[in-house]
């Protein structure tokens, strides 16, 4: 009697988590939560660096002084190809001498699954390709290493200044949040 107790208890548990579901490649789909920081409150700026899908280095302590948007994606992701039109228009809207966006391609399999996503959504901004998913570690405590897809918002120090797990609620949302951090004092 006490085993299927514990059994219950544990699948009630789970069942209050606020992660949506999982998916056979291995990754956890948010619920659209949102967390911004006070500046106050922010961590050290992050250090991410590495390859885009064309091969050409990329570092995100060259932005320093915009805000920076950098979203985690997979061509493999159902998730990130329901919010990809929402994520370009956001990113049409703001893009300019106060925000950079950037893409973290985690796990595809091949550069060239990801530059057909890049092709068939017209993804306007370079994307770090990451097939093991590492850059994400750089994220610790603000994303997990399956955090696909999420998107995140840093500050001009290149601070964590906002995140977004799971597919974006809107682009509405999202260049609302940048505008925000956009009008903080630098």
């Amino acid at each position: 009697m006490v085993p299927a107790c514990l059994l219950a208890a544990l699948l009630l548990l789970t069942g209050c988590s606020s992660l949506q579901g999982t998916g056979e490649k291995g990754y956890v789909s948010g619920n659209g939560q949102i967390t911004e920081l006070d500046p106050g409150d922010r961590a050290k700026p992050i250090v991410l660096a590495g390859e885009d899908l064309d091969g050409k280095d990329v570092d995100v302590a060259d932005l320093r002084g915009k805000v920076v948007v950098v979203n985690v994606w997979g061509a493999w992701c159902t998730d990130c190809r329901k919010e990809a039109p929402d994520l370009v228009e956001a990113a049409e809207k703001t893009t300019g001498n106060d925000v950079a966006f950037l893409g973290i391609d985690a796990r595809d399999p091949s550069k060239e699954n990801a530059r057909g996503y890049v092709r068939t959504f017209g993804i306007p901004f370079p994307s770090i390709y990451d097939p093991k998913g590492e850059t994400l570690l750089r994220f610790h405590g603000t994303l997990t290493p399956n955090s696909v897809p999420s998107t995140v918002v840093l500050d001009r120090q290149g601070r964590v200044a906002a995140s977004i797990l799971g597919t974006l609620p809107s682009s509405t949302t999202l260049t609302s949040i940048i505008q925000k951090v956009v009008d903080e004092d630098g």
